[in-house]
């Protein structure tokens, strides 16, 4: 049975991340004037089609939900996830 890829925010860095065999995926992003801009998510291509981008921009969007914060989708995935999940809208700054 495949173990559950554990997503981690790497508050030094600024990034949610994950490691899978081997690979690591990304989704940065900085805080400026009080909100969280999502700057690039990245899923190496050994890794695509796995719902990385989606696992990591949810628990990045959970964190924010979590701690009041506003954001910006910079990041072209980010900003076609949260047209796609309306349930994330409220967070847009």
């Amino acid at each position: 049975m495949e173990q559950p890829i554990q997503v981690r925010h790497n508050a030094v860095t600024c990034r949610y991340q994950a490691m899978v065999d081997g690979h690591l995926s990304v989704c940065e992003y900085e805080i400026k004037g009080g909100r969280m801009n999502f700057t690039h998510t990245v899923v190496p291509p050994e890794l695509r089609g796995r719902g990385m981008a989606e696992l990591l921009v949810r628990a990045a969007l959970a964190d924010a939900r979590q701690a009041g914060q506003k954001i910006v989708p910079q990041c072209s995935y980010v900003a076609k996830f949260i047209e796609r999940n309306k349930e994330y809208q409220d967070l847009l700054a």
